[in-house]
């Protein structure tokens, strides 16, 4: 990433290291909550990318700057589905039964765990990666969402046994230490 003329800032620094060091995990990242959707997780980081650093904010490091960003991907990944939902919801209102697309317009995920996770709100689905995929605890799930902590757990549970019946896998307790992994279970052929 070239800079041109001046020296850069210390913003700068941070972002550019996130950047070259961090981006390919910052989008990894996305892509839980995207479903498997490359294309949406590289726009999600990329929203949250802008919307951490328009403010040209300092961070001690890029380690607390990506920690900033990734509560971004989350924080813009609700709105943007609320505000889809909301279109969709307008949209089918309006839509007469012979314009809508049929079954085979649907296109299935490429995983267990990505269709799993395709069954569950924003909400729940953003808990489950903050809870098992960030190794966060379920005060910091709730600190990270700006929700109360029962709502956090409640969220969770429901998730955890939506997934545990779609995976048919028991799911870890949601208040087991973090680092607690969720793996689909191996399928024989």
């Amino acid at each position: 990433m070239g800079h041109t003329g001046g020296t850069m800032t210390r913003w700068d620094d941070h972002l550019a290291a996130l950047l070259d060091e961090r981006y390919p995990a910052l989008v990894s990242y996305a892509r839980m909550l995207t479903q498997g959707d490359l294309a949406a997780a590289e726009d999600l980081v990329h929203d949250a990318l802008i919307k951490v650093f328009v403010r040209r904010s300092r961070f001690a490091s890029p380690g607390h700057a990506e920690g900033y960003v990734r509560r971004a991907i989350v924080s813009v990944f609700i709105d943007e589905t609320r505000s889809s939902t909301r279109r969709r919801r307008a949209y089918a209102r309006s839509v007469t039964p012979e314009s809508a697309p049929g079954p085979e317009a649907s296109v299935g995920l490429a995983t267990d765990v990505e269709n799993a996770l395709a069954e569950l709100s924003p909400r729940e689905r953003a808990c489950i990666v903050l809870r098992y995929f960030d190794d966060l605890t379920v005060t910091q799930v709730a600190r990270q969402l700006g929700i109360a902590d029962g709502t956090a757990k409640r969220s969770l549970s429901d998730a955890s046994a939506r997934l545990a019946a779609t995976l048919g896998a028991e799911m870890p307790d949601i208040d087991a230490p973090p680092a607690v992994r969720v793996e689909a279970p191996r399928r024989s052929k």
